[in-house]
């Protein structure tokens, strides 16, 4: 078991100094990974429901800050030289798959192989049609085929490719990634769709547990979730025992109880021992990552934070 930090790419991780500090730090402390979250642009207006609030509401997108993912783990890899740099998620059709798998490549190659992709098909409507994706409602069958696409240039020395999304042959792709065959990638999502696709596409599953509309706040519920995309690996003739778990656990509150709309405490809220049983009782129904998150504009706030995490729960996972 171990655990990683998550941070979007503003308040205190939005500037070089809180982004090169806070990379140290988790390094220093003995986390396994830093996770960078996606956007490149806001719309002024937008009426794209936001899948993880009850509100439906971003809690950044009126303000619109938000830093290139790649680019913030390309600086993550110059300042640190351990922990993984994993996106947290990516939105597969956000940026042009060749770019896109050169993008992570050049990252991997930088970082001696630190990369794992997390993957995900998106939310933002207003945002997919300002950077000229794939349409909306296509998005899940044409990240298919961009994660088909990346392992096809990750993989061969004479890469083609000829979907409806993503076209090519006759191209040189090199360097390859440090790591082989390519970049682990970790499937995001919690509907039907994202655990078809994590089952028969990924890796590792990487959800997150504060979904409404599938709330995996729960760890028998998760390992149910969890029994579905290892059915859909079985289906697609792929071995489920290979597949890795993570989760992300956004919210933390270290300290203080959260209570959820049934009035009981949520995971991940609390005293130090109850959440390191939160942590305990997914690792035993499979999970093999957790990503804390938060959100603060402080760097200060934030390395607090997630030293206390360290220094008080981790040690009670074991």
């Amino acid at each position: 078991m171990d655990f990683g930090l998550h941070l979007g790419p503003r308040g205190a991780a939005g500037h070089p100094d809180g982004l090169r500090t806070l990379a140290q730090h988790s390094e220093k402390l003995g986390l396994a990974y830093l996770g960078i979250s996606d956007h490149l642009v806001f719309a002024r207006q937008a009426s794209s429901r936001y899948p993880y609030s009850e509100s439906g509401q971003h809690p950044v997108g009126s303000a619109g800050y938000c830093l290139d993912q790649l680019t913030c783990l390309a600086f993550a890899a110059a300042v640190t030289s351990k922990i993984r740099l994993l996106t947290s998620v990516m939105v597969v059709p956000h940026r042009p798959p060749m770019q896109t798998a050169k993008m992570l490549t050049s990252v991997d190659v930088l970082s001696k192989g630190r990369v794992t992709l997390g993957a995900g098909v998106g939310w933002l409507a207003e945002e997919m049609a300002l950077l000229g994706s794939p349409p909306y409602d296509k998005r899940g069958t044409a990240s298919n085929e961009y994660i088909e696409a990346f392992r096809t240039l990750w993989r061969e020395e004479n890469p083609s490719y000829d979907g409806t999304f993503v076209k090519f042959k006759d191209v040189i792709f090199t360097p390859k990634p440090v790591q082989k065959p390519g970049l682990p990638i970790w499937i995001g999502g919690e509907g039907k769709a994202a655990r078809r696709r994590a089952g028969r596409l990924g890796d590792g599953w990487y959800p997150t547990i504060r979904n409404p509309t599938d709330p995996l706040d729960d760890p028998k519920v998760f390992a149910t979730y969890l029994d579905d995309v290892r059915k859909e690996c079985a289906a697609a003739g792929r071995d489920p025992s290979k597949l890795d778990v993570a989760m992300f656990a956004p919210g933390l509150s270290l300290g203080k109880e959260v209570k959820g709309k049934d009035g009981r405490r949520i995971n991940f809220s609390g005293s130090k021992e109850q959440i390191a049983a939160d942590a305990r009782a997914y690792f035993d129904v499979g999970v093999k990552h957790i990503m804390i998150g938060f959100e603060t504009d402080e760097v200060q706030d934030a390395m607090d934070r997630v030293e206390a995490f360290a220094r008080d729960v981790i040690p009670l996972t074991r």
